[in-house]
């Protein structure tokens, strides 16, 4: 049948031929166009320009690095934007600086017309910066908690008072330490793979034993898969095939191993942050965070459970969990989504009122 129906519609098409007069017609109007002037045009000052290849190097001249002292050695913070503005304070994830972490989500176009209103303070944590020298042996690594007391250096070295927090994973985990112990310091968070609860077996020997393969023989293969999984979740080259191709690539290139492996050895050894959702007003205080939270996490991501927990933790009259769909690496795989619901948030909070970005669909925040 359909081999009938083409051969009628090519008969159709053959059978269609222009009329005599229109021909004439043809014929005077490409008489009329100055064919020979047109051979004569050559386009000799047009050059090829490609897109450059996704990279996690520092190419972002906008950002100032400054070494701040602190009493468990330095860390390096860099400065994107105006210091007279809001700030907003960023802590990353394990395997990652604040130039993997944040450089191209807060370059995304609608970061950008956001950040015009806030200075944004990227803390990196001891020994995780680019270039990282490898730490001395007698080096102790300072303990989550710890890590959340250097902020306070942060904030006296830049003369902040309050700021708002932007953590991934275990950089979110740091942030609520010290939100939890300063909270008149914070006045809002933004969490991404926020993990509340201490390590539990599974995951503390895995990274036990990834720590110690840091320290003996450098990024092996296994080491390298668990940081892929971490950050991305399963079946991520069916996702993202360039992009994993990028991070398998900084993973074994530019990551500091030895300096890793004490960052990880700290995060495993943590603490439960011991909050609780309190429903009594009069128990409220101390019980959780108290200032407003936005909790997010992918669908895809493996640490999406964790936040589920964090969540039910939390307070709700103040608090919003975000999942977002086909992701598990949220800043770098949907970065769109992730931008528009922080503009939301920070604009319910009364920050940036005056940014209007294209029109979108709004992303669902759920309490719970």
């Amino acid at each position: 049948m359909l081999d009938t129906v083409m051969t009628d519609s090519a008969n159709t098409n053959t059978n269609r031929k222009m009329p005599s007069s229109g021909i004439a017609e043809e014929a005077a109007l490409l008489g009329t166009m100055p064919s020979d002037s047109m051979d004569d045009i050559e386009l000799k000052n047009i050059q090829l320009q490609f897109p450059s290849a996704r990279s996690l190097s520092r190419d972002d001249s906008s950002a100032q690095e400054e070494v701040v002292e602190t009493d468990r050695g330095n860390v390096v913070v860099a400065v994107q934007g105006a210091r007279n503005k809001p700030a907003i304070l960023t802590y990353h994830d394990l395997g990652l600086n604040y130039i993997s972490s944040f450089q191209a989500f807060f370059n995304y176009i609608d970061m950008r017309a956001l950040l015009e209103n806030f200075c944004v303070y990227h803390v990196n944590a001891p020994g995780q910066e680019e270039g990282a020298q490898t730490l001395p042996e007698d080096y102790i690594y300072p303990t989550m908690d710890e890590l959340a007391s250097q902020l306070s250096y942060v904030l006296t070295h830049f003369g902040l008072k309050q700021f708002i927090g932007f953590g991934v994973g275990a950089g979110a985990n740091v942030l609520c330490r010290f939100a939890l112990n300063n909270p008149e310091r914070v006045s809002a968070l933004c969490l991404v793979n926020c993990v509340s609860t201490q390590a539990g077996w599974i995951e503390w020997g895995y990274q036990k034993m990834n720590a110690r393969h840091l320290r003996s023989k450098g990024m092996t293969q296994g080491v390298l898969d668990y940081l892929m999984w971490h950050h991305f979740g399963r079946q991520t080259e069916e996702r993202n095939h360039d992009l994993v191709q990028v991070y398998k690539s900084y993973f074994e290139r530019n990551v500091n191993p030895t300096n890793l492996s004490m960052f990880i050895d700290s995060y495993i050894r943590r603490t439960d942050l011991n909050i609780h959702r309190e429903m009594d007003p009069n128990k409220k205080k101390n019980a959780t965070l108290s200032m407003p939270v936005i909790n997010i996490t992918g669908s895809l991501s493996p640490h999406m459970d964790d936040t589920v927990t964090f969540n039910g933790r939390l307070d709700p009259t103040n608090s919003s969990w975000m999942k977002i769909s086909d992701c598990g690496m949220v800043l770098e795989e949907q970065p769109g989504k992730v931008s528009e619901a922080f503009r939301l948030f920070l604009q319910g909070e009364g920050y940036a009122s005056s940014v209007k970005l294209c029109p979108k669909i709004e992303p669902v925040l759920e309490k719970y």
